[in-house]
């Protein structure tokens, strides 16, 4: 989603600004810009790009400006479609102010309506440009600069995080921070800011997270914090660990190739991590043994690929653990009704841990005191700080936008945490708990052995094949239903061709109407017997009207692999870590196609990495 990175001190601005924003072009979006203060005159000066950031180097190249003090952006279109005159930064009438943004204005149309009744003039089509005008009337009807800021973040509603240079007041920024991840990095005589740490980790460790609902008056050797209320607060300096990846391709053509087989690692290294905090596990979830032990329903909340990793989790948690367990789509959850129970689990699943929705969802049962963890890939997210717990996955940076290590490390969490739970309530013993480590990596294994054993035909042959459809129909049943909607989500996100996912039980109430020789069925199969029976039954209703089907199926389903007109067969694991093994082929597959079609496989358009705004 959009970034936002700002830099002020002994320096000049703009490389660290442009590298800051390179750090964070993996999150997503659809134009840049720059602006900065002037070393000499102190006049404003920017610069704007539709596209990619490369555009706007080269604008700054053909028209250099720098300054001690500036600001940039990358933006992901909400209100306006992706243009220069909709690129950040945004400007007051004068062009004196200039404002970078990431988050919604909610209440932006009245106010805005409001500003131009007063003779302000608008040149975008942006939320963010009301907060320039804004701004620029009420430095004139405040005596101080400060005053002037608490109006202006008390008239705004929504989610939000700014940074603003003015021209008028050319030694500070001002930074402010509602419900959107915003921090600082402290040099030596100098700030920067931005909306992931990662961004200027090799700068500095020393980071201030700026508290919700606040904003800071910023100079390169002082830091003024206050509540929105104007009242003083006393920053908060952390001393970071994390260290920037520097990660390229290798030799790899993208990101998500590299991705997908960084998989096998991944989850070892998740395993390792977690079998070596077993015995600290209730501590760093912030969860007594007594309540582990009186655990009678589990919630599990994400978004996205990880509402699917939670679809999936279910299982586990139902099966190995015996708890009910409920999955919520974060976008949904505030708006259903809500009954707390004391002796509830709440969950919450992001890969970035600032996905906007969940992340509101987290806040709603924080309120209420009732226990959360977050399950996430980034320790220093948002969801870390805020959820009463967390556990982290190991997957490392990862870059490509459709998620792949990141869901499968979610997987290895999720399971292994219904194990822990069962160990404590006596469901499991210690024996079992090891062995589920190391079926854990058994799946790991298969999940690379079977891209490997067809990796040679899905390049030649099958890929090539399949671009000509123009879309696809994906069913599994029971534990592979929520697989394949994970399959299906991977083939529209980066190839672009409509795919929709069924439980393949409701094929016949409906979607066997779409079913023709222009439309192929990926079929995800089950290692249950009775389970595979249905789904073979399913097959046979899509062969008997023409339909051409794909099966995944696993080693011995010689019924399924015969109907198939293509299939990949998987060697058996434990029937839990099916989805688990079985990942590895359909993300691998699904990158050929998109491949064949010459896609922007690791940046699709429309999409972003770190979804912030709801």
């Amino acid at each position: 989603m959009c970034s936002v990175f700002g830099y002020i001190g002994k320096n000049n601005c703009r490389s660290y600004v442009m590298e800051g924003l390179q750090k964070l072009e993996y999150r997503g979006y659809d134009s840049a810009g720059f602006a900065c203060l002037d070393s000499d005159d102190k006049r404003l000066y920017f610069s704007k790009a539709k596209g990619r950031l490369k555009n706007l180097a080269t604008l700054l190249k053909e028209k250099p400006m720098d300054g001690h003090i500036g600001i940039g952006h990358t933006r992901w279109s909400v209100y306006g479609k992706p243009s220069q005159k909709n690129a950040h930064p945004h400007f007051d009438c004068e062009k004196r102010i200039s404002i970078v943004h990431n988050g919604i204005i909610e209440n932006y149309h009245s106010l805005k309506e409001q500003l131009t009744q007063a003779g302000h003039i608008f040149h975008s089509e942006t939320d963010t440009e009301t907060i320039a005008h804004l701004f620029e009337s009420l430095l004139v009807s405040h005596k101080t600069l400060k005053a002037a800021v608490v109006d202006l973040v008390n008239q705004l509603e929504g989610a939000y995080a700014f940074l603003c240079i003015n021209q008028d007041y050319p030694d500070c920024m001002i930074m402010v921070r509602k419900r959107s991840p915003l921090c600082i990095g402290i040099g030596d005589d100098e700030i920067f800011v931005a909306s992931d740490p990662l961004a200027f980790i090799n700068q500095t460790k020393k980071v201030l997270f700026l508290p919700d609902e606040s904003f800071a008056i910023v100079k390169k050797d002082l830091i003024e914090l206050y509540e929105f209320s104007g009242k003083p607060l006393t920053p908060d300096v952390q001393e970071l660990s994390i260290e920037w990846q520097d990660n390229q391709k290798n030799e790899h053509q993208h990101y998500m190739l590299k991705e997908i087989y960084e998989q096998k690692n991944v989850i070892h290294a998740t395993v390792d991590f977690l079998h070596a905090m077993t015995d600290q596990i209730w501590d760093h979830l912030s969860l007594t043994l007594e309540q582990v032990r009186k655990l009678d329903k589990i919630h599990l909340v994400g978004c996205g690929t990880s509402w699917h990793a939670a679809r999936i989790a279910q299982f586990y948690f139902e099966t190995i653990c015996m708890i009910p367990t409920r999955v919520h789509l974060a976008s949904e959850f505030r708006y259903m009704p809500f009954f707390p129970d004391e002796d509830s689990l709440y969950v919450y699943i992001s890969q970035s841990g600032e996905t906007a929705d969940t992340l509101e969802a987290l806040r709603l049962v924080n309120s209420m005191n009732l226990p959360t963890i977050t399950v996430t890939n980034v320790p220093s997210s948002t969801m870390v700080r805020e959820a009463g717990g967390f556990l982290l996955t190991q997957a490392g940076q990862e870059i490509a936008v459709a998620s792949t290590k990141a869901f499968s490390t979610q997987l290895s969490a999720l399971y292994w945490l219904a194990h822990r739970i069962a160990l404590e309530k006596r469901i499991i013993d210690s024996v079992q708990m090891e062995q589920a480590e190391q079926d854990l990596l058994v799946a790991a294994e298969v999940l690379e052995n079977t891209i490997e054993n067809y990796k040679r035909d899905i390049c030649q042959t099958h890929a090539p094949f399949y671009t000509q459809f123009d879309r696809v129909i994906f069913l599994g049943r029971h534990l592979s239903y929520p697989l394949a909607m994970e399959a299906a989500l991977k083939l529209k996100e980066i190839s672009y061709i409509f795919s929709q996912c069924y439980p393949a039980g409701e094929l016949k109430h409906g979607p066997l109407a779409l079913v023709d020789e222009k439309t192929p069925v990926f079929i995800f199969s089950h290692s249950e017997p009775l389970i595979y029976q249905k789904i073979v039954s399913n097959a046979h209703e899509t062969k008997a009207r023409g339909g051409h089907v794909v099966a995944f199926a696993f080693e011995g389903q010689h019924e399924l692999i015969d109907l198939a007109d293509l299939s990949f067969v998987v060697p058996k694991v434990k029937t839990l870590l099916g989805p688990l093994a079985m990942i590895g082929i359909i993300q691998f597959f699904t990158y050929q196609i998109a491949k064949n079609l010459d896609c922007p496989i690791d940046k699709p358009r429309n999409l972003a990495k770190s979804v912030t705004v709801e």
